[in-house]
Protein backbone atom coordinates (compact mmCIF):
# COMPACT_ATOMS: atom_id res chain seq x y z
CA UNK A 1 0.00 0.00 0.00
CA UNK A 2 1.10 3.31 -0.96
CA UNK A 3 1.68 6.15 2.22
CA UNK A 4 -1.50 7.99 0.56
CA UNK A 5 -3.58 4.80 0.74
CA UNK A 6 -2.27 4.39 4.93
CA UNK A 7 -3.80 7.84 5.15
CA UNK A 8 -6.57 7.41 3.63
CA UNK A 9 -7.73 3.95 5.67
CA UNK A 10 -6.70 5.89 8.67
CA UNK A 11 -8.29 8.50 7.98
CA UNK A 12 -11.95 6.50 7.42
CA UNK A 13 -11.20 4.21 10.67
CA UNK A 14 -10.76 7.30 12.68
CA UNK A 15 -13.83 8.57 11.51
CA UNK A 16 -15.56 5.36 12.08
CA UNK A 17 -14.06 4.82 15.63
CA UNK A 18 -15.31 8.40 16.17
CA UNK A 19 -18.64 8.13 15.33
CA UNK A 20 -19.12 4.82 16.99
CA UNK A 21 -18.43 6.51 20.52
CA UNK A 22 -21.32 8.77 20.27
CA UNK A 23 -24.06 8.13 22.43
CA UNK A 24 -26.90 7.40 19.76
CA UNK A 25 -29.33 9.39 20.87
CA UNK A 26 -27.05 12.55 21.70
CA UNK A 27 -28.72 15.54 19.95
CA UNK A 28 -26.30 18.64 18.08
CA UNK A 29 -25.85 21.16 20.09
CA UNK A 30 -28.64 23.33 20.98
CA UNK A 31 -31.04 20.99 19.56
CA UNK A 32 -33.97 18.31 20.71
CA UNK A 33 -35.80 15.94 19.69
CA UNK A 34 -39.46 16.86 18.27
CA UNK A 35 -42.00 14.25 17.37
CA UNK A 36 -45.09 14.95 15.38
CA UNK A 37 -43.78 17.95 13.51
CA UNK A 38 -41.62 15.99 11.16
CA UNK A 39 -43.33 15.97 7.36
CA UNK A 40 -43.52 12.87 4.86
CA UNK A 41 -39.63 12.27 3.92
CA UNK A 42 -38.08 15.11 6.39
CA UNK A 43 -37.53 12.89 9.43
CA UNK A 44 -34.02 13.49 11.05
CA UNK A 45 -33.74 9.15 11.89
CA UNK A 46 -35.20 6.21 12.44
CA UNK A 47 -38.93 6.07 13.73
CA UNK A 48 -40.09 5.61 17.75
CA UNK A 49 -41.43 2.36 16.95
CA UNK A 50 -39.07 0.84 14.20
CA UNK A 51 -40.76 0.98 11.62
CA UNK A 52 -37.68 2.56 9.91
CA UNK A 53 -34.04 3.19 10.72
CA UNK A 54 -33.29 6.18 8.19
CA UNK A 55 -34.20 9.90 7.59
CA UNK A 56 -35.66 10.35 5.04
CA UNK A 57 -38.61 7.80 4.73
CA UNK A 58 -41.68 9.28 7.44
CA UNK A 59 -44.50 8.49 4.95
CA UNK A 60 -47.03 10.91 6.20
CA UNK A 61 -47.12 14.10 8.09
CA UNK A 62 -47.03 14.47 11.99
CA UNK A 63 -47.05 11.00 12.41
CA UNK A 64 -46.29 10.99 16.48
CA UNK A 65 -43.26 8.14 16.51
CA UNK A 66 -41.56 10.47 13.46
CA UNK A 67 -38.60 13.20 14.44
CA UNK A 68 -36.50 15.86 13.56
CA UNK A 69 -34.34 18.26 15.79
CA UNK A 70 -35.40 21.35 16.49
CA UNK A 71 -33.90 24.38 18.50
CA UNK A 72 -33.74 23.62 22.52
CA UNK A 73 -37.09 24.85 23.62
CA UNK A 74 -38.79 25.46 20.55
CA UNK A 75 -40.62 21.93 20.08
CA UNK A 76 -43.30 22.55 22.32
CA UNK A 77 -43.91 25.71 20.33
CA UNK A 78 -44.00 23.96 16.98
CA UNK A 79 -46.42 21.89 18.52
CA UNK A 80 -44.04 18.73 18.76
CA UNK A 81 -44.05 16.77 22.14
CA UNK A 82 -40.53 16.09 23.46
CA UNK A 83 -41.20 12.38 23.86
CA UNK A 84 -42.58 9.54 21.06
CA UNK A 85 -46.48 8.58 21.70
CA UNK A 86 -47.58 4.94 20.08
Amino acid sequence: MTTASNLILATALSATFALLALPASAAPAGKEKCFGIAKAGQNDCADANGVHACAGQAKKDNLTTEWKYVAKGACEKEGGKLTATK
